[in-house]
This record gives C-alpha cells, sequence and structure tokens, in this order.
C-alpha cells in the first residue's frame, strides 16, 4: 500500500477549510453561547497555534482513514470515499464526542454542532482521499 502524502495534507486542508465554515459564520455564535465563550475570550487565545494544531490534527485523522479506505477497495470512488469518512464519523468521532460530552454534562446542542461537524469533515477527507488515491 502506497500513501500519497499530499491527498493527507488536501484532505487535512478541506477538513480546516469546513472547520473555519463551520464555527466561523454558520454555526460561530451558536457554539460560542453553548461553550460559554465570549467574544473577548475568542480575542485572548492564540489564534495561529490553535489554527496550526489543528490542521496537524485533521492530517493526523485523514492518515489514519488511509488504509481502511485503500484496504476496502482497490479503486475507491469518491463517493464511497465519503459514505466510508462519513461512517468513521458517525461510529467513531461523534460517538465518542457523544460519550464525553454525557460526563461532561454538555447539552445536545453543542454535541449537534461538533459531532456533526466531525462527520461532514471525515466525509469531505474520505472524498479526496478517495479522489487522490
Amino acid at each position: 500500500m502506497e500513501v500519497n502524502y499530499l491527498s493527507i495534507l488536501v484532505a487535512g486542508l478541506a477538513a480546516w477549510a469546513l472547520g473555519a465554515l463551520w464555527y466561523g459564520p454558520l454555526f460561530g455564535k451558536m457554539w460560542q453561547k453553548e461553550v460559554g465563550m465570549s467574544d473577548e475570550d475568542l480575542k485572548g487565545a492564540n489564534m495561529p497555534l490553535i489554527f496550526g494544531s489543528s490542521f496537524v490534527l485533521m492530517c493526523v485523522m485523514m492518515f489514519g482513514m488511509v488504509p481502511a479506505l485503500l484496504m476496502a477497495h482497490d479503486n475507491i470512488s469518491v463517493g464511497h470515499g465519503a459514505f466510508h469518512g462519513a461512517l468513521f464519523g458517525v461510529f467513531f468521532a461523534a460517538t465518542s464526542m457523544g460519550i464525553n460530552y454525557l460526563y461532561q454534562r454538555r447539552s445536545i446542542k453543542l454535541w449537534l454542532i461538533d459531532g456533526i461537524y466531525q462527520i461532514a469533515l471525515l466525509a469531505i477527507g474520505g472524498a479526496v482521499l478517495a479522489a487522490m488515491n
């Protein structure tokens, strides 16, 4: 199995871009309210460190999906890659977050914002990985 490292970077970047939209204009204010952060809290954050670290972590996630996608199918389609990515999101990422959120007594609204984002980012990542591998 040969890994296309460029596909991992592109998939990570696509996931990161989705996050910029998701936690920006789409659900940013709702997310802020659910986690109890003010605009001032966000201004005091080291955003280059947060953005850079999140990009690296997303690339690690994409790297982890490569063997499963390539072992499942020799010539996986973009749609099938997205489907497998979404399954990873549903069965692993969102459920794991849900368990943590239950113990942390977080709202279902926050879990939906974060969990659906995880499903979407893994679906996009799976599509990119399938297209480029």
